[in-house]
Parts: structure tokens; C-alpha cells; sequence
């Protein structure tokens, strides 16, 4: 196949449509074709019928440090070219985002749980009861609720949907990703100053390289998840 240039086109594009709030980016992925892009669809809402709010979490594989969780509820008309998943968007990007959203949303509310009850209930039922505590400390009341993968345990007296990759999907998901995935990262960033050998400013408690073997030099400390049975033979530091 011949293989097509454009160079003169060698600009990041963004274009926005707007219709029955969904939200149009077009974005550059590149070579060899330099001209190539892809539109992606960001919808605010799964339905815009009643009050909704999207909700995520953030730190569900992590080897260490809690479970983060958020639920959002954005204006109908809200929209922001950078917003996305989270795992999509840079960090000062992630930053920037969580600054608007917290202007801009309607309501919104960050929650955790920690690493002991992560141990003592498994990190499902640990990151779907972050979800709750989120939803629960909400200013509003939502009606419907969006949340992001697979599994969940129905909230009382509000109806939910299950919408796998959600936060690529709709904006209060995505919003509710970003949120969940700062507050975490700060905390994590805290965390690190007690403990700079796991080198958690950076990995946030994943299990990069860098932290498993801090982990085999210096074993596991407190925040470290014992359930996840990271390496059974090392000693832990308490």
C-alpha cells in the first residue's frame, strides 16, 4: 500500500460537536499517516432524564495504600476537551481537570477505605463500599447512577447501571475517575514521605520494578495490602 504524507498538516486538531450532550474530540494519532485521527465520543451522562451521578475508583491493584472512590454530578452542559480516563490524561492534565470539576460539578464527594479493611473484607468489596461512601456524601441526592467495570451492590432506593470502561464513555464516569485518581496520588505523595524507600511518590503503590524490589530489600511496612499476598516469605516491618 502506498503510504500517505501530508506534512502540511502537522497540527493537533481539536473539534468539538454538540448534540443531546454529547461531546465530539477529534485527536492526532500519528504517523505514517500524519494527517490520521480518530474521533472519540464523550457523552455527559447514560441518560439525562433525572439527576445522575457517574462514580469510580482508583487503587483497586495497587500493593499498597487504600482505595480511593468518587461520585459526580456534572451540569448538563458541562464539557472539558481534556477530560477522559484518567489512566488516559497526564498528570498535570489529571491536575488541571480535577481543579474545573470540582468548580464546575453540580455535587461531588472523594471517600476511601483503608488498608485494613481491604485485608479484612477483599479489595471488590473494599472498592465498591468507597463507592457508597462517596455516593452517601453526596449534597444531592442522584437518582440514577453510573458506574464504571462490572460488579456492584445496589445503592438503596437509586437505580444503577454497570458500564464497562465507563470513564472512556460518559463524563460524570470520567470526572468521577479523575477525582478518585488525585486524591489518591496525593495521599500516596504524603505517604512517601515516610516511607521514600518504596518510592511512592512515583508509583502511587503499584507494583512497578522499582517497588517490588524495595519490597524484597526492605519487606512490607503497614500500608502494604497483606492479602494480596505480594510475597509471602518476606517479613513485614511491624
Amino acid at each position: 500500500m502506498k503510504r500517505c504524507w501530508l506534512s502540511a498538516i502537522d497540527l493537533i486538531v481539536s473539534c468539538f460537536f454538540r448534540s443531546k450532550g454529547s461531546r465530539l474530540a477529534v485527536k492526532k494519532i500519528g504517523r505514517p499517516i500524519e494527517s490520521l485521527y480518530f474521533c472519540q465520543v464523550l457523552i455527559n451522562s447514560f441518560q439525562n432524564k433525572v439527576l445522575e451521578a457517574g462514580c469510580d475508583e482508583a487503587g483497586r491493584g495497587c500493593y499498597a495504600g487504600p482505595v480511593f472512590a468518587a461520585a459526580v454530578i456534572l451540569p448538563k452542559d458541562f464539557y472539558h476537551e481534556k477530560l477522559n480516563d484518567s489512566k488516559q490524561v497526564p498528570e498535570k492534565d489529571r491536575d488541571l481537570l480535577r481543579a474545573v470539576i470540582e468548580q464546575e460539578a453540580i455535587c461531588y464527594s472523594v471517600a476511601r477505605v483503608d488498608v485494613a479493611e481491604i485485608d479484612s473484607i477483599n479489595i471488590l468489596k473494599a472498592s465498591i463500599k468507597a463507592m457508597h461512601l462517596a455516593i452517601h456524601s453526596l449534597n444531592k441526592k442522584p437518582r440514577f447512577l453510573a458506574i464504571d467495570g462490572n460488579r456492584f451492590t445496589p445503592f438503596p432506593s437509586i437505580k444503577h447501571i454497570c458500564v464497562i470502561k465507563g470513564d472512556g464513555k460518559y463524563a460524570n464516569i470520567a470526572a468521577a475517575s479523575i477525582l478518585a485518581k488525585t486524591y489518591r496520588d496525593d495521599y500516596m505523595k504524603d505517604l512517601h514521605t515516610s516511607y521514600p524507600r518504596y518510592g511512592w511518590a512515583s508509583n502511587k503503590g503499584y507494583g512497578t520494578a522499582f517497588h517490588r524490589e524495595a519490597i524484597k530489600a526492605y519487606g512490607l511496612c503497614e500500608h502494604h495490602r497483606k492479602s494480596f499476598n505480594i510475597n509471602p516469605d518476606i517479613p513485614t516491618l511491624f
